[in-house]
């Protein structure tokens, strides 16, 4: 079956692994523009295919074919080009898994703007934050009242600042109405009075701009869009993801018009999508892993897309989705695939099922093997950032070491080095590198927005610093130490936390836990592990001392953590990750 891909690349067949790094290239056109050179080709080519399927938990359903997604963007670039959103025109979205992300994201793509997707999890400081960083202009939410409400604080909390004629650009706020909300339910009125109702800004008339229903606005809108003149060029930003780190501010990560092609890797290659099939990641659309999973990629490649819907994570409702749609690939953290497992998976039908990928953090081996004897599928790795594309993965030619990320895309040239910016030796750990004398790969970033200084710090003399830290084995994968920042030296030992982490994690006691280092003075520092119990057990001295001779049974002994603390949750940044370093100020570690 023809793809779309295959007008964007060298050739999509290869011999090997070597062969495939050696040869695969995408060819990038002037001006291109994935919402009108790909996906409205498309709806010229295969109207009626099916591009888009979209499932709620409370049972709702909707079938896009490209025909469809063609209609529904153009009427949504004429709804926002009619509310004043231009080319380079930054809007916001917090739409969570609502379909109308699709067709409003590839609106803003058809104008030329810049689409900042964003999370629902946002408070009143991180949209304020987001809005000033990046001048934002329109938000497009879902109709929650407590996220309308936050957008609504914002919004008057930015005209109260002194340099509100700079600060302020806030000028659109649409709302999409739920398919469960009903048609004649006065959302917006709901919002302006819970604004009002709000401490600090109780009967501030007139202090907010008023809300649009866009599913109203979408029904009136022309059908037909047609493609500007000069829309954009490859450079200009198509998109901003603010990543939330585990220190500091989030940074605004910018990606150009060219940055979907970066995707056929992460479709064709890892993913390993079939066409005409479809593709479930569970990722939200506030989060860089849609972009990997949700869209570009996967239409390059010709699969539709699955969309489940969904505020409560549930395992056996989520397998009974993939039984139901006949899902082909799938792509999930390993924490789904450690709820899956304990699952019986044999009351699931997997039949239509063929390529499952994991991403997030290294695998637990055990994972691995669990669910490749229920679902006949081993699970491949892969490594990457929001700044790049698939960096480093367990490509078809590879066979899976658990725990591994596999080796480098093509485009991609990796390195691993020692503090003083030497090559690492084989089985030693380093920092993870992308040189980027020779070229660039499709689909990186181009640095932080308006944070030259920021971006320089990362990006020096052609070199990319990701931070984290890896080493190589013999055969050349690549295996995921942790970030540099978090790696422990204890007794002239470098300890990584993940290995400390997927150790702890076998034990069945253990729902969650954190490696972090406490100063010591006769080794340095020490391994300390913050773990959260799973149902059923209770901490004591005992399960401690348990917990410590478990990880010397699994690892090297040297490191087991010699300090032990239960606690009930772990501190995490709004995105999931946790946050060690909060952990370590805790313990009063620098």
């Amino acid at each position: 079956m023809s793809i779309m891909a295959e007008r964007y690349v060298s050739r999509l067949d290869f011999d090997s692994y070597e062969d495939f790094y050696q040869n695969f290239q995408v060819k990038i056109p002037d001006n291109f523009n994935f919402a009108y050179d790909v996906m409205d080709e498309l709806a010229k080519e295969k109207p009626q295919e099916r591009a888009l399927v979209w499932c709620d938990e409370k049972g709702a359903e909707a079938k896009f074919s490209y025909a469809d997604l063609k209609r529904l963007s153009d009427q949504a670039a004429n709804v926002l080009t009619n509310a004043g959103v231009r080319r380079g025109s930054p809007v916001m979205l917090i739409l969570q898994r609502r379909w109308e992300y699709w067709p409003i994201l590839l609106a803003l793509h058809k104008i030329g703007a810049i689409a900042i997707p964003a999370t629902h999890l946002l408070t009143t400081k991180d949209i304020v934050y987001r809005c000033t960083a990046a001048d934002v202009e329109g938000i497009i939410c879902v109709d929650d009242e407590k996220v309308m409400l936050r957008i609504d604080e914002t919004e008057a909390k930015l005209k109260r600042n002194p340099n509100a004629d700079e600060a302020c650009r806030l000028k659109l706020k649409l709302f999409v109405r739920s398919s469960h909300t009903p048609a004649d339910m006065d959302i917006a009125g709901r919002a302006a009075k819970a604004y009002a109702d709000s401490d600090g800004e109780k009967g501030a008339a007139g202090a907010y701009s008023p809300w649009l229903d866009f599913k109203a606005l979408l029904e009136k809108a022309p059908s037909d869009f047609v493609r500007p003149t000069e829309v954009n060029v490859n450079e200009n930003i198509m998109l901003l993801y603010f990543t939330s780190g585990t220190t500091g501010m989030p940074k605004m990560v910018q990606h150009n018009f060219a940055y979907p092609l970066g995707h056929i890797l992460t479709a064709q290659y890892w993913q390993r999508v079939i066409p005409g099939g479809l593709h479930l990641t569970v990722a939200e659309t506030g989060w860089a892993k849609a972009a990997w999973g949700k869209i570009y990629g996967q239409w390059l490649c010709g699969t539709g897309v699955f969309v489940y819907d969904f505020d409560r994570f549930a395992p056996t409702a989520m397998l009974n989705i993939i039984s139901k749609y006949k899902i082909t690939t799938f792509c999930a953290p390993p924490t789904i695939y450690r709820f899956f497992i304990k699952e019986d998976l044999s009351k699931y039908d997997f039949s239509a099922l063929k390529n499952c990928t994991v991403a997030g953090e290294p695998l637990n081996p055990e994972i691995y093997e669990q669910f490749r004897e229920a679902a006949g599928i081993k699970l491949r790795e892969c490594y990457g950032q929001t700044e790049l594309t698939v960096t480093v993965c367990t490509f078809p030619w590879l066979e899976p070491k658990p725990g591994s990320m596999g080796k480098p895309s093509p485009g991609y040239d990796i390195d691993l080095l020692r503090d003083d910016g030497s090559s690492c030796g084989m089985g030693e750990e380093g920092q993870i590198v992308v040189r980027t004398d020779k070229r660039k790969p499709v689909g990186m970033f181009g640095g932080y927005y308006r944070d030259q200084e920021l971006t320089d710090s990362v990006w020096q003399s052609d070199i990319y610093y990701t931070g984290d830290v890896a080493w190589r084995d013999e055969d050349g994968y690549l295996w995921f130490v942790g970030r540099a920042d978090d790696v422990i030296k204890s007794s002239g030992y470098r300890i990584g936390p993940f290995e400390v982490e997927s150790a702890l994690h076998e034990h069945p006691a253990v729902l969650e836990c954190a490696i972090t280092s406490v100063p010591d003075p006769d080794r340095g520092a020490v391994v300390k592990a913050t773990v959260v119990l799973a149902k059923g057990w209770v901490a004591s001295d005992a399960l401690k001392l348990e917990l410590q001779n478990h990880v010397k049974k699994i690892t090297a002994p040297y490191k087991y953590p010699r300090i032990v603390e239960f606690v009930t949750e772990l501190p995490k940044t709004i995105s999931g990750k946790i946050r060690r370093v909060q952990i370590r100020e805790e313990d009063g570690v620098n």
